[in-house]
């Protein structure tokens, strides 16, 4: 046997860092691209198949059922990885050990976050509040071959679309509308990220401690990361490449040319998905460099040609970063004139409670309390011995810098949305925790009696797979609970929910009736009509382009939302019909040819109806919002009205649909 259990992975000075000749770089690179690439491939098909199954439970909501499935799925998964890390058998095969291992990381974070939305079309959080917007990304994606911005025509994207527009391939591939293939997509991630972990690890530790490494992130995504799937690989993969980012600008001898390309095309793949993490892994990147540009120097090093030699290494990673970054963010650039007229987005204005005070997941009186504290002990503790405890308390470090800057921004009134950073914080503590509470049991086997090495072992191993278990109880349970209802609850495009509900109290069951009506009255393709609508839902599951973005704070900052709500508010002055024609004629924005307002005088229109205004009674309503940072919440909705005469003429056509009249330009 050749497990944890008589392995010299619990034996020796330290199980984590051991002595060896060279670096942290323990997989060559062609092996590294391989697995990813070959693990990536198995990790997908196997999510997909498992997902395709789930989908044949046929379980009724609301029930407990797909929940109590996924907790036992997933746990004997779970039970698996541990018999295989106490019991493997080094005499069996690398690629069966390595394949299996992709394999039961797939199928973990597939049953146990698949089961749980088996009867619904709907990823975590249904189509509500961000998803929203993450729908209408993937929608457009899917209907467009190049990159477009989600909202606006004629737009140069803002925010990095590469996630998106390869789920719009996926989706083209199915054959499927963007929306229904966001959450197969999505899940699919999920398993993908969870095995690049384990090969990333495995370029610096152990297999087995890679391993174990990949499940306490994954763990810690399903707790608080996996919701936003196309932000989750980048967070899930920093640590390892902090570790090979730390050796690259720390090692003496020559540069490690392709450790540091490698790091390169990670900040350059986070900056193509998410522009927080990009930034985040800049700074990291930096305060590493500064780190050990000091400690040089404080040993007596010469200024310059530390300075020097920590520059040349930097070079290749921004270098490559930047390549990579301009083939999403090349047409925004262009069109800013390379940031000579830059606007100022409103992304960054949102402080909720969890971004105004520092994060301490290692004081929670539960087990992501006690693995976070005792991953900072172990930082704490090794960080002078260990690239590894060292590269990670790094990040650490970096992520509170991240939110005492994100304070000062609130003196030139926006943020840095640092409370995005939890997710980060809470994966790298965890994997520290795991690699301190190994040290401890080598610690414990050395010094108590040989006799008793062995039933430590076995009560660490019992213990860590309770805790895995736990944990993932916990996510299934209680921290996506509230994600999976909205996922049931939200109405498809087909008027109808997961649960076969048509409520015509509920704006959502008319959608099918919208779009039908849109496509009669305009006889155009969804891609085709720009929508002025107060029903932004619309926008997830068709590629309407909009005149207006339903909250600035999602607004390309390029199609000048605040302007846009003035002449939204310039359109409802109009005299007559005319007068409305010829504003939206001489527009200099991209004019709508349908609009979509709420009609306070249907029968189907709430009783709570803010349109039901006595000074504005009879007339047609539409909803805005207006930045209301740092206020929480951080926008405010109103209304703004407009007379049904402005369309009688010849020149629109109208029709009631539900709560809603709809109305386009002939």
């Amino acid at each position: 046997m050749a497990g944890i259990l008589p392995s010299p992975l619990l034996t020796g000075p330290s199980p984590i860092d051991e002595p060896r000749r060279d670096s942290a770089v323990r997989l060559p690179l062609r092996s590294t691209i391989g697995e990813i690439l070959l693990g990536s491939v198995v990790a997908a098909v196997v999510s997909l198949v498992l997902q395709f199954a789930a989908t044949r439970l046929s379980i009724s909501e609301p029930s407990f059922a797909p929940e109590a499935l996924a907790a036992t799925g997933s746990a004997v998964v779970l039970a698996a990885l541990f018999l295989l890390l106490a019991f493997g058998h080094r005499r069996s095969p690398r690629w069966l050990r390595i394949g299996g291992t992709w394999v039961a990381l797939s199928a973990f974070s597939t049953l146990a976050l698949a089961i749980p939305l088996e009867a619904t079309r709907f990823y975590f959080g249904g189509s509500s509040v961000d998803n929203g917007f993450r729908l209408q990304y993937m929608t457009r994606m899917a209907s467009s071959l190049g990159l477009a911005d989600m909202n606006y025509p004629d737009t140069s994207p803002y925010y990095p679309g590469a996630w998106f527009w390869l789920g719009g391939r996926f989706a083209n591939l199915l054959g499927w509308e963007g929306w229904a293939a966001y959450k197969p997509y999505a899940l699919a991630w999920v398993a993908v990220t969870g095995v690049v972990a384990f090969t990333l690890w495995s370029v610096v530790v152990r297999r087995r401690l890679a391993l174990l490494a990949a499940l306490a992130t994954m763990l810690a995504g399903m707790l608080h990361g996996i919701e936003e799937p196309y932000a989750w690989p980048a967070a899930a993969w920093l640590a390892p490449v902090a570790v090979l980012c730390w050796h690259a600008l720390r090692r003496e001898e020559r540069a490690p040319r392709w450790t540091l390309v490698c790091v390169g095309c990670y900040v350059g793949f986070a900056a193509i998905t998410y522009t927080l993490y990009f930034g985040f892994a800049v700074l990291m990147v930096l305060t590493m460099a500064v780190l050990i540009g000091v400690f040089r120097v404080h040993q007596g090093r010469a200024v310059w040609p530390t300075v020097r030699q920590l520059f040349l290494r930097l070079l290749p990673i921004g270098v490559v970063s930047l390549v990579i970054a301009l083939l999403v963010w090349t047409p925004y650039l262009l069109s800013t004139h390379f940031l000579l007229h830059n606007p100022r987005s409103a992304a960054q204005h949102y402080l909720p409670e969890e971004s105004a005070f520092l994060p301490t997941p290692m004081l929670q009186g539960n087990a992501v309390g006690v693995l976070c504290l005792a991953g900072l002990v172990w930082l704490l503790w090794r960080c002078r011995r260990s690239e590894i405890a060292a590269a990670m308390l790094t990040i650490v470090i970096a992520i509170y810098c991240w939110f005492a800057l994100s304070t000062l921004a609130l003196m030139a009134k926006t943020t840095l949305l640092a409370f995005r950073l939890n997710v980060i914080l809470g994966a790298v503590l965890a994997v520290a925790g795991v690699f301190g509470f190994l040290e401890l049991i080598g610690y414990l086997r050395r010094r108590l009696d040989s006799a008793h090495a062995l039933r430590i072992s076995m009560i660490a191993c019992a213990l860590g797979l309770l805790g895995a278990i736990s944990l993932n109880q916990s996510a299934i349970g209680e921290a996506l609970a509230d994600s999976t209802k909205q996922a049931y609850q939200d109405y498809y495009p087909t008027g109808d929910n997961a649960m076969g509900q048509r409520d015509p109290s509920q704006p959502g069951s008319w959608t099918d009736d919208e779009i039908r009506t849109i496509a009669q009255l305009t006889g155009r393709q969804p891609d085709r009509n720009v929508l002025l609508t107060t029903d932004y839902k619309l926008l997830s599951f068709k590629p309407y382009w909009s005149f207006q973005q339903e909250t600035p704070h999602y607004a390309n900052p390029l199609a000048d939302y605040d302007d846009r709500a003035a002449e939204i508010h310039r359109w409802a002055t109009a005299r007559d019909s005319r007068d409305l024609q010829r504003m939206l004629d001489h527009s200099r924005f991209h004019a709508p040819n349908v609009f979509v307002l709420r009609n306070p005088a249907s029968p189907y229109a709430g009783d709570d109806d803010a349109a039901k205004d006595p000074q504005h009674a009879g007339e047609l309503a539409m909803q805005l919002k207006a930045d209301g940072f740092p206020q929480q919440p951080n926008v405010r909705d109103y209304d703004v009205y407009f007379d049904p005469a402005l369309f009688d003429s010849p020149a629109f056509v109208r029709r009631d649909v539900g709560p809603y009249t709809i109305i386009a330009r002939r």
